[in-house]
Protein backbone atom coordinates (compact mmCIF):
# COMPACT_ATOMS: atom_id res chain seq x y z
CA UNK A 1 0.00 0.00 0.00
CA UNK A 2 1.61 3.18 -1.02
CA UNK A 3 1.52 6.25 1.13
CA UNK A 4 1.23 9.92 -0.29
CA UNK A 5 5.01 11.67 1.10
CA UNK A 6 3.97 14.88 1.85
CA UNK A 7 6.63 17.42 0.95
CA UNK A 8 8.84 19.18 4.00
CA UNK A 9 8.43 23.18 4.34
CA UNK A 10 8.73 25.43 7.26
CA UNK A 11 5.61 27.48 5.60
CA UNK A 12 3.24 24.58 4.63
CA UNK A 13 1.24 25.85 7.61
CA UNK A 14 1.75 29.31 7.03
CA UNK A 15 -1.98 31.20 7.49
CA UNK A 16 -3.59 34.22 7.67
CA UNK A 17 -5.47 36.72 10.01
CA UNK A 18 -7.05 40.34 9.32
CA UNK A 19 -6.74 42.58 12.17
CA UNK A 20 -8.96 43.64 15.29
CA UNK A 21 -11.58 46.32 13.79
CA UNK A 22 -9.74 48.70 16.17
CA UNK A 23 -6.58 48.31 14.30
CA UNK A 24 -8.04 49.20 10.76
CA UNK A 25 -7.89 52.43 8.66
CA UNK A 26 -12.10 53.41 8.51
CA UNK A 27 -13.74 56.24 6.27
CA UNK A 28 -11.35 55.93 3.37
CA UNK A 29 -12.92 57.01 0.28
CA UNK A 30 -10.85 54.61 -1.75
CA UNK A 31 -10.22 56.00 -5.66
CA UNK A 32 -12.79 54.18 -8.22
CA UNK A 33 -10.27 54.98 -11.17
CA UNK A 34 -10.26 52.07 -13.69
CA UNK A 35 -6.70 51.06 -13.40
CA UNK A 36 -4.51 48.00 -12.50
CA UNK A 37 -2.70 49.46 -10.54
CA UNK A 38 -2.22 48.22 -6.38
CA UNK A 39 -3.94 51.40 -5.30
CA UNK A 40 -1.77 51.09 -1.79
CA UNK A 41 2.09 51.40 -0.67
CA UNK A 42 3.24 50.83 2.55
CA UNK A 43 6.66 50.78 4.25
CA UNK A 44 7.30 50.79 8.36
CA UNK A 45 5.83 54.30 9.13
CA UNK A 46 3.22 54.98 6.71
CA UNK A 47 0.29 53.81 4.81
CA UNK A 48 -0.36 55.50 1.55
CA UNK A 49 -3.41 55.10 -0.17
CA UNK A 50 -4.97 56.64 -3.42
CA UNK A 51 -8.40 58.32 -2.64
CA UNK A 52 -11.36 60.20 -4.39
CA UNK A 53 -10.84 63.83 -4.37
CA UNK A 54 -12.63 66.36 -6.90
CA UNK A 55 -10.95 68.62 -9.36
CA UNK A 56 -7.41 66.57 -9.56
CA UNK A 57 -6.02 63.79 -7.86
CA UNK A 58 -4.68 63.02 -4.19
CA UNK A 59 -3.71 60.28 -1.90
CA UNK A 60 -3.69 60.36 1.77
CA UNK A 61 -0.72 59.32 4.15
CA UNK A 62 -1.52 57.67 7.51
CA UNK A 63 1.17 56.84 10.09
CA UNK A 64 0.75 53.01 10.94
CA UNK A 65 -0.38 53.89 14.33
CA UNK A 66 -3.42 56.20 13.56
CA UNK A 67 -5.50 53.17 12.78
CA UNK A 68 -9.43 53.94 13.69
CA UNK A 69 -11.51 56.46 11.80
CA UNK A 70 -10.06 58.75 9.64
CA UNK A 71 -11.03 62.14 10.38
CA UNK A 72 -12.99 63.19 6.59
CA UNK A 73 -10.99 66.42 6.95
CA UNK A 74 -7.74 64.67 7.08
CA UNK A 75 -4.70 66.39 4.72
CA UNK A 76 -4.24 65.02 1.50
CA UNK A 77 -1.26 65.52 -0.76
CA UNK A 78 -3.09 67.43 -3.61
CA UNK A 79 -0.57 68.28 -6.36
CA UNK A 80 -1.84 66.98 -9.23
CA UNK A 81 -4.13 68.24 -11.84
CA UNK A 82 -5.80 64.56 -12.98
CA UNK A 83 -6.19 61.18 -11.17
CA UNK A 84 -3.42 59.31 -9.48
CA UNK A 85 -2.69 55.98 -10.56
CA UNK A 86 0.31 55.14 -9.08
CA UNK A 87 2.12 55.46 -5.57
CA UNK A 88 5.94 54.02 -4.52
CA UNK A 89 7.70 54.70 -1.06
CA UNK A 90 11.38 55.15 -2.23
CA UNK A 91 13.15 52.20 -0.52
CA UNK A 92 16.38 54.08 0.70
CA UNK A 93 14.22 56.89 2.50
CA UNK A 94 10.85 55.94 4.51
CA UNK A 95 9.76 59.67 4.25
CA UNK A 96 9.55 59.98 0.56
CA UNK A 97 7.09 59.19 -1.66
CA UNK A 98 6.57 59.17 -5.63
CA UNK A 99 3.55 59.57 -7.56
CA UNK A 100 2.04 59.31 -11.52
CA UNK A 101 -0.92 60.67 -12.97
CA UNK A 102 -3.13 61.08 -15.60
CA UNK A 103 -1.56 64.68 -16.07
CA UNK A 104 1.47 63.14 -17.37
CA UNK A 105 3.75 63.80 -14.63
CA UNK A 106 5.33 62.13 -12.03
CA UNK A 107 5.87 64.23 -8.06
CA UNK A 108 8.42 63.03 -5.79
CA UNK A 109 7.12 64.66 -1.98
CA UNK A 110 8.58 64.68 1.12
CA UNK A 111 6.50 63.58 4.14
CA UNK A 112 6.83 64.73 7.17
CA UNK A 113 6.95 62.01 10.54
CA UNK A 114 3.94 64.54 12.28
CA UNK A 115 0.74 64.97 10.70
CA UNK A 116 0.91 67.82 8.72
CA UNK A 117 -2.01 70.69 9.47
CA UNK A 118 -3.03 71.39 5.89
CA UNK A 119 -3.00 69.42 2.46
CA UNK A 120 0.18 69.04 0.84
CA UNK A 121 0.52 70.83 -2.31
CA UNK A 122 4.51 71.38 -3.34
CA UNK A 123 6.32 68.18 -4.51
CA UNK A 124 10.52 68.45 -3.76
CA UNK A 125 10.34 67.82 -7.80
CA UNK A 126 7.90 67.38 -10.59
CA UNK A 127 9.36 65.17 -13.57
CA UNK A 128 8.13 66.09 -16.92
CA UNK A 129 9.21 64.11 -19.82
CA UNK A 130 5.91 62.09 -20.76
CA UNK A 131 3.34 63.09 -23.18
CA UNK A 132 0.23 61.00 -22.17
CA UNK A 133 -0.85 59.44 -18.51
CA UNK A 134 1.80 58.16 -16.64
CA UNK A 135 0.32 54.47 -14.84
CA UNK A 136 3.97 52.69 -13.40
CA UNK A 137 6.24 54.25 -11.10
CA UNK A 138 9.05 51.48 -9.36
CA UNK A 139 12.35 52.43 -7.19
CA UNK A 140 15.52 51.44 -8.24
CA UNK A 141 16.10 48.76 -5.64
CA UNK A 142 19.94 49.69 -4.68
CA UNK A 143 20.74 53.01 -6.88
CA UNK A 144 20.06 56.18 -4.38
CA UNK A 145 17.04 58.24 -6.13
CA UNK A 146 16.93 56.53 -9.36
CA UNK A 147 13.03 56.12 -10.36
CA UNK A 148 11.22 54.56 -13.53
CA UNK A 149 8.44 55.53 -14.93
CA UNK A 150 6.31 54.05 -17.63
CA UNK A 151 3.49 56.27 -19.52
CA UNK A 152 0.65 55.62 -22.37
CA UNK A 153 3.03 56.70 -24.54
CA UNK A 154 5.24 53.58 -24.54
CA UNK A 155 8.04 55.05 -23.21
CA UNK A 156 10.07 54.09 -20.09
CA UNK A 157 11.97 56.84 -18.34
CA UNK A 158 14.65 56.74 -15.65
CA UNK A 159 15.06 59.78 -13.65
CA UNK A 160 17.87 61.07 -10.99
CA UNK A 161 15.30 62.37 -8.51
CA UNK A 162 18.24 64.17 -6.82
CA UNK A 163 18.80 66.58 -9.90
CA UNK A 164 15.48 66.34 -11.37
CA UNK A 165 16.65 65.31 -14.94
CA UNK A 166 15.99 62.08 -17.34
CA UNK A 167 19.17 59.67 -17.09
CA UNK A 168 17.42 57.59 -19.83
CA UNK A 169 14.90 57.06 -21.98
CA UNK A 170 13.52 53.27 -23.47
CA UNK A 171 11.36 54.34 -26.77
CA UNK A 172 10.57 51.85 -29.58
CA UNK A 173 10.42 48.61 -27.59
CA UNK A 174 7.15 48.34 -26.61
CA UNK A 175 4.42 48.82 -29.49
CA UNK A 176 1.16 49.33 -26.86
CA UNK A 177 0.17 49.95 -23.25
CA UNK A 178 2.64 48.62 -20.97
CA UNK A 179 1.03 46.87 -18.08
CA UNK A 180 4.03 46.66 -15.60
CA UNK A 181 7.70 46.74 -15.08
CA UNK A 182 9.85 44.80 -12.96
CA UNK A 183 13.24 45.50 -11.69
CA UNK A 184 15.64 42.28 -10.68
CA UNK A 185 17.16 42.06 -7.34
CA UNK A 186 20.31 43.65 -8.48
CA UNK A 187 18.79 46.61 -10.91
CA UNK A 188 20.55 45.37 -13.86
CA UNK A 189 17.93 44.60 -15.81
CA UNK A 190 13.89 44.99 -16.30
CA UNK A 191 10.83 42.72 -17.20
CA UNK A 192 8.13 44.60 -18.85
CA UNK A 193 4.40 43.10 -19.96
CA UNK A 194 2.54 44.94 -22.75
CA UNK A 195 -0.62 45.10 -24.21
CA UNK A 196 0.88 43.21 -27.68
CA UNK A 197 1.48 40.00 -25.22
CA UNK A 198 5.33 40.20 -25.46
CA UNK A 199 7.41 40.06 -22.03
CA UNK A 200 10.65 41.84 -22.52
CA UNK A 201 13.69 41.52 -20.31
CA UNK A 202 15.56 44.86 -21.15
CA UNK A 203 19.16 46.39 -19.82
CA UNK A 204 18.03 49.96 -19.12
CA UNK A 205 21.72 50.92 -19.82
CA UNK A 206 22.46 49.43 -23.02
CA UNK A 207 18.92 49.93 -24.02
CA UNK A 208 18.39 46.60 -25.60
CA UNK A 209 16.18 44.03 -25.30
CA UNK A 210 18.13 40.93 -23.71
CA UNK A 211 15.33 38.21 -24.20
CA UNK A 212 11.37 38.05 -25.38
CA UNK A 213 8.41 36.02 -25.11
CA UNK A 214 5.78 36.07 -27.44
CA UNK A 215 2.22 35.20 -25.62
CA UNK A 216 3.55 33.58 -22.72
CA UNK A 217 -0.21 32.80 -21.53
CA UNK A 218 -2.27 32.48 -24.63
CA UNK A 219 -5.45 34.61 -23.27
CA UNK A 220 -6.18 38.31 -24.52
CA UNK A 221 -6.76 40.22 -20.94
CA UNK A 222 -4.09 41.61 -19.30
CA UNK A 223 -0.22 39.63 -18.20
CA UNK A 224 1.70 40.66 -15.11
CA UNK A 225 6.09 39.27 -14.79
CA UNK A 226 7.93 39.80 -11.40
CA UNK A 227 11.78 38.75 -11.22
CA UNK A 228 12.34 35.93 -8.51
CA UNK A 229 16.00 36.50 -6.33
CA UNK A 230 17.90 33.90 -8.93
CA UNK A 231 17.04 35.56 -11.91
CA UNK A 232 13.90 32.99 -13.46
CA UNK A 233 10.71 35.13 -14.22
CA UNK A 234 7.09 34.18 -12.62
CA UNK A 235 3.95 35.30 -14.59
CA UNK A 236 0.10 35.58 -14.08
CA UNK A 237 -2.28 35.56 -17.54
CA UNK A 238 -4.74 34.01 -18.89
CA UNK A 239 -5.68 30.91 -20.55
CA UNK A 240 -7.42 31.03 -24.36
CA UNK A 241 -10.43 29.86 -22.46
CA UNK A 242 -10.05 32.86 -19.93
CA UNK A 243 -8.56 30.70 -16.96
CA UNK A 244 -5.89 32.42 -14.96
CA UNK A 245 -2.73 30.68 -15.23
CA UNK A 246 0.81 31.29 -13.13
CA UNK A 247 3.65 30.46 -15.28
CA UNK A 248 7.37 30.10 -13.93
CA UNK A 249 10.30 30.91 -17.23
CA UNK A 250 14.13 30.28 -16.98
CA UNK A 251 16.33 32.90 -19.37
CA UNK A 252 18.44 29.97 -20.45
CA UNK A 253 15.04 28.71 -22.11
CA UNK A 254 12.43 31.26 -22.58
CA UNK A 255 10.81 29.41 -25.03
CA UNK A 256 8.77 26.81 -22.63
CA UNK A 257 7.69 27.53 -18.84
CA UNK A 258 9.35 25.17 -16.55
CA UNK A 259 6.08 25.36 -14.42
CA UNK A 260 2.32 26.27 -15.69
CA UNK A 261 -0.53 25.97 -13.29
CA UNK A 262 -3.80 26.63 -14.10
CA UNK A 263 -6.20 28.11 -11.33
CA UNK A 264 -9.66 29.52 -12.13
CA UNK A 265 -12.08 31.58 -14.19
CA UNK A 266 -12.30 34.75 -12.78
CA UNK A 267 -11.97 37.70 -14.78
CA UNK A 268 -9.55 40.07 -12.36
CA UNK A 269 -5.89 40.55 -13.18
CA UNK A 270 -3.74 38.86 -10.43
CA UNK A 271 -1.21 40.81 -8.69
CA UNK A 272 1.89 38.98 -7.82
CA UNK A 273 3.82 40.20 -4.34
CA UNK A 274 7.25 38.59 -3.50
CA UNK A 275 9.08 37.81 -0.80
CA UNK A 276 12.35 36.54 -1.47
CA UNK A 277 13.55 35.80 1.76
CA UNK A 278 10.68 32.97 2.10
CA UNK A 279 10.68 32.74 -1.82
CA UNK A 280 6.76 32.91 -1.29
CA UNK A 281 4.87 34.48 -4.20
CA UNK A 282 0.83 35.99 -3.05
CA UNK A 283 -1.75 36.34 -5.84
CA UNK A 284 -3.85 39.00 -4.74
CA UNK A 285 -6.67 39.44 -7.75
CA UNK A 286 -8.94 42.60 -8.09
CA UNK A 287 -12.54 42.32 -7.41
CA UNK A 288 -11.44 39.01 -5.52
CA UNK A 289 -12.01 37.80 -1.63
CA UNK A 290 -8.54 35.82 -1.40
CA UNK A 291 -4.68 35.55 -1.15
CA UNK A 292 -3.60 32.92 -2.78
CA UNK A 293 0.27 32.42 -1.74
CA UNK A 294 3.14 29.47 -3.49
CA UNK A 295 6.40 28.63 -2.56
CA UNK A 296 9.11 28.41 -5.31
CA UNK A 297 11.86 26.02 -5.00
CA UNK A 298 15.07 25.08 -7.14
CA UNK A 299 13.69 21.62 -7.83
CA UNK A 300 11.21 20.50 -9.86
CA UNK A 301 7.93 20.85 -9.93
CA UNK A 302 9.34 24.63 -8.82
CA UNK A 303 5.98 26.34 -7.82
CA UNK A 304 4.21 24.44 -4.49
CA UNK A 305 0.45 25.35 -3.61
CA UNK A 306 0.37 26.76 0.37
CA UNK A 307 -2.45 27.67 1.18
CA UNK A 308 -5.73 30.45 0.30
CA UNK A 309 -6.25 33.27 2.98
CA UNK A 310 -10.37 33.88 1.98
CA UNK A 311 -12.70 36.78 3.16
CA UNK A 312 -15.95 38.05 2.56
CA UNK A 313 -15.21 40.97 1.09
CA UNK A 314 -13.75 41.96 -2.69
CA UNK A 315 -10.52 43.88 -2.73
CA UNK A 316 -9.83 47.33 -4.55
CA UNK A 317 -6.48 47.43 -4.19
CA UNK A 318 -3.37 46.21 -1.89
CA UNK A 319 -0.52 47.32 -0.20
CA UNK A 320 2.64 44.99 0.93
CA UNK A 321 4.65 45.72 3.69
CA UNK A 322 9.15 45.06 3.20
CA UNK A 323 10.55 42.87 5.47
CA UNK A 324 11.52 45.11 8.05
CA UNK A 325 8.24 46.62 8.35
CA UNK A 326 6.79 43.05 9.94
CA UNK A 327 6.88 42.40 13.81
CA UNK A 328 9.38 39.24 14.29
CA UNK A 329 8.32 38.36 17.96
CA UNK A 330 5.08 36.96 16.15
CA UNK A 331 6.50 35.44 13.41
CA UNK A 332 4.53 37.35 10.48
CA UNK A 333 6.35 36.45 7.40
CA UNK A 334 4.02 38.91 5.37
CA UNK A 335 1.28 41.83 6.18
CA UNK A 336 -0.97 42.82 3.49
CA UNK A 337 -2.95 46.29 3.40
CA UNK A 338 -6.38 45.34 1.45
CA UNK A 339 -8.45 47.83 0.16
CA UNK A 340 -12.50 48.19 0.63
CA UNK A 341 -14.57 50.71 -0.99
CA UNK A 342 -14.59 52.68 2.99
CA UNK A 343 -11.26 51.50 4.59
CA UNK A 344 -8.00 49.88 4.47
CA UNK A 345 -7.70 46.53 6.32
CA UNK A 346 -4.14 45.18 7.89
CA UNK A 347 -3.93 41.21 7.04
CA UNK A 348 -0.87 39.32 8.65
CA UNK A 349 0.06 36.25 7.72
CA UNK A 350 1.79 34.11 10.20
CA UNK A 351 4.56 31.15 10.39
CA UNK A 352 2.78 29.13 13.85
CA UNK A 353 5.58 28.60 16.15
CA UNK A 354 5.85 27.37 19.87
CA UNK A 355 9.08 29.41 20.78
CA UNK A 356 9.29 33.14 21.67
CA UNK A 357 12.56 33.28 20.57
CA UNK A 358 14.03 34.75 17.05
CA UNK A 359 13.72 32.18 14.59
CA UNK A 360 16.73 32.77 12.51
CA UNK A 361 15.53 30.24 9.62
CA UNK A 362 11.98 32.68 8.93
CA UNK A 363 14.18 35.94 8.88
CA UNK A 364 17.57 35.81 6.76
CA UNK A 365 18.97 39.46 6.52
CA UNK A 366 16.57 41.81 4.32
CA UNK A 367 17.39 44.50 2.11
CA UNK A 368 17.99 47.40 4.31
CA UNK A 369 17.39 51.67 3.93
CA UNK A 370 21.04 52.09 2.51
CA UNK A 371 21.51 52.50 -1.32
CA UNK A 372 24.56 50.21 -2.60
CA UNK A 373 25.46 52.79 -5.17
CA UNK A 374 25.05 56.19 -6.25
CA UNK A 375 22.69 57.14 -9.28
CA UNK A 376 25.83 58.31 -11.17
CA UNK A 377 27.82 54.76 -10.53
CA UNK A 378 25.06 52.93 -11.16
CA UNK A 379 24.90 54.72 -14.90
CA UNK A 380 28.40 54.08 -15.07
CA UNK A 381 27.82 50.20 -15.13
CA UNK A 382 28.22 49.58 -11.55
CA UNK A 383 26.08 46.62 -9.96
CA UNK A 384 25.81 46.36 -6.50
CA UNK A 385 23.57 43.63 -4.34
CA UNK A 386 21.23 45.56 -2.00
CA UNK A 387 22.51 46.00 1.76
CA UNK A 388 20.84 44.10 3.74
CA UNK A 389 20.61 44.77 7.57
CA UNK A 390 19.35 41.93 10.36
CA UNK A 391 15.46 41.94 12.05
CA UNK A 392 16.60 39.77 15.15
CA UNK A 393 16.18 42.75 17.92
CA UNK A 394 13.57 44.40 15.09
CA UNK A 395 13.70 47.18 12.98
CA UNK A 396 13.27 50.58 14.34
CA UNK A 397 12.99 52.95 11.19
CA UNK A 398 15.12 56.27 11.01
CA UNK A 399 14.53 60.02 11.60
CA UNK A 400 12.96 62.08 8.73
CA UNK A 401 15.88 62.37 6.22
CA UNK A 402 15.18 65.29 4.12
CA UNK A 403 15.76 64.62 -0.01
CA UNK A 404 17.79 67.37 -1.38
CA UNK A 405 17.25 68.28 -4.95
CA UNK A 406 20.10 70.14 -6.87
CA UNK A 407 19.43 71.07 -9.92
CA UNK A 408 22.35 71.21 -12.76
CA UNK A 409 23.08 74.50 -14.19
CA UNK A 410 24.36 75.05 -17.52
CA UNK A 411 26.69 77.43 -16.29
CA UNK A 412 28.42 74.74 -13.34
CA UNK A 413 30.43 73.73 -16.86
CA UNK A 414 31.88 76.88 -17.71
CA UNK A 415 35.51 77.53 -16.34
CA UNK A 416 35.55 80.29 -14.15
CA UNK A 417 36.74 83.34 -15.18
CA UNK A 418 39.10 84.47 -12.03
CA UNK A 419 41.61 82.48 -9.91
CA UNK A 420 39.43 80.75 -7.40
CA UNK A 421 40.34 81.57 -3.53
CA UNK A 422 41.30 79.04 -1.14
CA UNK A 423 38.93 78.61 1.85
CA UNK A 424 41.47 78.77 4.25
CA UNK A 425 43.33 81.93 3.80
CA UNK A 426 41.33 84.68 1.37
CA UNK A 427 38.02 83.72 2.93
CA UNK A 428 38.12 84.43 6.29
CA UNK A 429 39.84 87.26 6.05
CA UNK A 430 37.36 88.84 3.78
CA UNK A 431 34.45 87.40 5.61
CA UNK A 432 35.02 89.03 8.94
CA UNK A 433 34.86 93.21 7.52
CA UNK A 434 31.69 92.50 5.52
CA UNK A 435 30.18 91.35 8.87
CA UNK A 436 30.65 94.25 10.24
CA UNK A 437 29.93 96.85 7.45
CA UNK A 438 26.50 94.71 7.70
CA UNK A 439 26.39 95.50 11.27
CA UNK A 440 27.20 99.34 11.14
CA UNK A 441 24.91 99.63 8.25
CA UNK A 442 22.28 98.20 10.39
CA UNK A 443 22.94 100.57 13.59
CA UNK A 444 22.89 103.60 10.61
CA UNK A 445 18.97 102.56 9.51
CA UNK A 446 18.50 102.26 12.89
CA UNK A 447 19.15 105.71 13.63
CA UNK A 448 17.66 106.96 11.05
CA UNK A 449 14.48 105.35 11.62
CA UNK A 450 14.66 106.73 15.40
CA UNK A 451 14.99 110.30 13.97
CA UNK A 452 12.42 110.06 11.23
CA UNK A 453 9.76 109.05 14.13
CA UNK A 454 10.63 111.46 16.60
CA UNK A 455 10.40 114.10 13.06
CA UNK A 456 6.90 112.26 12.87
CA UNK A 457 5.79 112.78 16.39
CA UNK A 458 6.84 116.44 16.40
CA UNK A 459 4.95 117.12 13.17
CA UNK A 460 1.70 115.08 14.16
CA UNK A 461 2.00 117.24 17.80
CA UNK A 462 2.34 120.48 16.00
CA UNK A 463 -0.61 119.30 13.65
CA UNK A 464 -3.11 118.96 16.85
CA UNK A 465 -2.27 122.06 18.41
CA UNK A 466 -2.45 123.79 14.44
CA UNK A 467 -6.26 122.26 14.60
CA UNK A 468 -7.09 123.10 18.30
CA UNK A 469 -6.05 127.10 17.90
CA UNK A 470 -8.54 127.17 14.79
CA UNK A 471 -10.87 125.76 16.33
Amino acid sequence: MSRRVVRQSKFRHVFGQPVKADQMYEDIRVSKVTWDSSFCAVNPKFVAIIVESGGGGAFMVLPLAKTGRVDKNYPLVTGHTAPVLDIDWCPHNDNVIASASEDTTVMVWQIPDYVPMRNITEPIVTLEGHSKRVGIITWHPTARNVLLSAGGDNLLILWNVGTGEMLLTLGDMHSDLIYNVCWNRTGSLLVTTCKDKHVRVIDPRKQQVVAEKVKPHEGARPIRAIFMADGKIFTTGFSKMSERQLALWDLENFEEPIALQEMDTSNGVLLPFYDPDSSIVYLCGKGDSSIRYFEITAEAPYVHYLSTYSSKEPQRGMGFMPKRGLDVSKCEIARFFKLHERKCEPIVMTVPRKSDLFQDDLYPDTPGPEPALEAAEWLAGKDAEPILVSLRDGYVPLKNRELKVTRKNILDNKPPMVPRRSHSTCDANFSRPSLEDLLEEIRSLRQTVQAQEKRISDLENKLCKFTNGTA
